[in-house]
């Protein structure tokens, strides 16, 4: 079935008014290199590479989860000869 065409519509001719001068803003817009957000599954390119050493976050998180580690272990060990004292102690009676 084919469609009918409507007469298109004319537009009233404006008379042109006391038009006032336009002013024309032009600002540079500059873009910084933003980096790709990291999406799992994805594969980055590196900023920096492996053997680069540079002090970041992630450093100071292991630092100090090594530290804590290092810390309980420690503990543990004091508590563990503390009670091997104590048993000697008790066998020597």
């Amino acid at each position: 079935m084919v469609a009918k065409k409507t007469p298109a519509r004319k537009t009233p001719v404006k008379k042109a008014a006391s038009k006032k001068p336009v002013r024309k803003v032009t600002s540079k817009r500059t873009t910084s290199k933003k980096s790709a957000p990291m999406k799992s599954f994805r594969v980055y390119k590196d900023d920096q590479s492996f053997n680069s050493f540079r002090i970041t976050r992630q450093t100071v998180y292991w630092t100090i989860l090594l530290l804590f580690i290092i810390a309980t272990q420690l503990w543990l060990l004091k508590i563990q000869l503390d009670i091997a004292d104590l048993t000697n102690a008790l066998l020597a009676e």
